[in-house]
């Protein structure tokens, strides 16, 4: 599938550079003192429970970025479905850049995979409405690349990556600034003066301030942590002026009862935050 558009050569490099150094600093010694330097070999990476398997082409490039000669055949593509015992790629050359690269792709794709997995099986529960998954913002520092990636192969639609590239005032930025409809009118002014093209998002708690947040003219309504009740009035009320979106403690149970409000989004924390890891391992071919 194709990568999205902030999944860039250059934050990946940067990312996978930050990444091996972490581990290796100045030498897998293991590796170095028990493998000959001129030792080819092949392995597999070995599928153990089923899964919508992620990370596939982020492993390539880890190998390729580490030893330019290490070649990778896959069997299976980012968002497919795999089972335990499949093997999802072979990789081919140096045996001392498998075992150096070994543990990286191994951490990525465990997480990816298990984040692809718990992503499509939450968006699943949404077929036949017209909302849509998000994921947020609550990532693992320095791993948010490969986090939000993996929601959009296991089907969910990527929020804002970060604080840049979009303007959503929250419950904090509304009770330091004052009102709703001051922040709004600042954030356009700011837009304005800065030639910017963002979006306003604006995180709502009641009835009475969205409905302020659609007279200020918010460009998306967050509905936070409301009843359904709640949220069906709340659309009423924006009745297709804007976005609406509903977060904040949505379990796995409620998609679709929450999606029959008739919101545009629904984000969740829980993709990214409470993924469990998908069992995956990295086997020498004898």
């Amino acid at each position: 599938m194709k990568r999205p558009a902030y999944v860039n050569d250059k934050m990946l490099k940067q990312f996978i550079k930050s990444a091996l150094e972490e581990d290796i600093q100045d030498g897998d010694h293991s590796t170095l003192s028990t493998i000959p330097g001129n030792l080819e070999q092949k392995a597999q990476l070995l599928v153990k429970e089923n899964c919508i398997l992620a990370g596939v082409e982020l492993a390539e490039i880890i190998f390729k970025q580490f030893d330019k000669n290490l070649k990778v055949e896959a069997l299976i593509k980012d968002g497919e479905s795999a089972k335990a015992g499949d093997v999802a790629f072979y990789v081919t050359g140096s045996a001392r850049s498998i075992l150096s690269t070994e543990r990286l792709v191994l951490n990525c794709m465990q997480r990816m995979s298990g984040i692809a997995t718990l992503t499509h099986d939450w968006d699943s529960r949404l077929l036949g409405t017209k909302t849509k998954l998000l994921d947020t913002r609550k990532t693992t520092p320095n791993f948010r690349i490969c986090e939000k990636w993996a929601v959009a192969i296991g089907g969910g639609t990527n929020h804002r990556y970060g604080l840049y590239d979009m303007i959503m005032l929250k419950d904090n930025h509304i009770d330091y600034n004052g009102s709703i409809t001051n922040a709004v009118k600042m954030a356009r002014d700011y837009i304005k003066a800065n030639k910017k093209k963002f979006k306003i998002e604006v995180e709502t708690r009641n009835l009475q301030e969205v409905e302020e947040a659609l007279e200020s003219g918010a460009d998306r309504i967050m509905l936070d942590n409301m009843d359904t009740q709640s949220m069906k009035k709340a659309v009423k009320l924006i009745g297709g002026k804007c976005e609406s979106e509903a977060s904040g403690g949505i379990t796995r149970d409620m998609l679709k009862e929450v999606a029959a409000t008739g919101v545009d989004f629904i984000s969740a924390g829980a993709l990214t935050h409470s993924a469990a890891n998908i069992d995956l391992s990295l086997k020498a071919v004898k």
